[in-house]
């Protein structure tokens, strides 16, 4: 299966996190995703979490992929800290600690897996499109650092 892979190297400043937005609603765009499509926003939101946790919680810069090919869009943010995420518990009107629990309520499927010295997050969500049969057509702007590739499915 041809598997359309695109990555944007994040620095380790929280002001990344909204240009790693505007950098995947583009690449979205290329791939047919419109940005009002409820898709495009859960896509969004959960790139936003699993950046913001990448940078905010390790301090390191990080690795944003999205994958579009299979079942779904794959979204992967991998860093170099050997810290495995933690779920934490917010209370009333805290204005952190939900990341994990939005990931786990908006993704299809969710884990993370050690890579090298660090780590990789990765969340799915399936493409009511692909699920009718019909594949991904992204626009050449996309295709930068595409190329045919295996991914192994760890689900934890």
């Amino acid at each position: 299966m041809q598997v359309l892979q695109v990555q944007l190297e994040v620095g380790p400043d929280p002001a990344e996190v909204g240009r790693a937005r505007r950098w995947a609603r583009s690449r979205l765009a290329g791939c047919g995703i419109k940005d009002d499509e409820p898709l495009a926003e859960t896509l969004i939101l959960l790139i936003s979490e699993l950046v913001t946790n990448a940078v905010v919680h390790t301090g390191c810069p990080a690795v944003l992929r999205m994958l579009f090919g299979g079942p779904g869009v794959r979204v992967e943010v991998a860093d170099a800290s050997d810290r495995a995420p933690a779920r934490r518990q917010a209370c009333g009107e805290d204005t952190g600690g939900r990341g994990l629990e939005l990931v786990d309520g908006l993704a299809d499927r969710w884990g993370w897996q050690r890579e090298g010295a660090g780590k990789r997050i990765w969340c799915e969500v399936d493409r009511a499109d692909e699920a009718a049969g019909r594949a991904p057509t992204c626009t050449d702007g996309a295709r930068e650092n595409s190329g045919s590739i295996r991914e192994p499915r760890v689900y934890l």
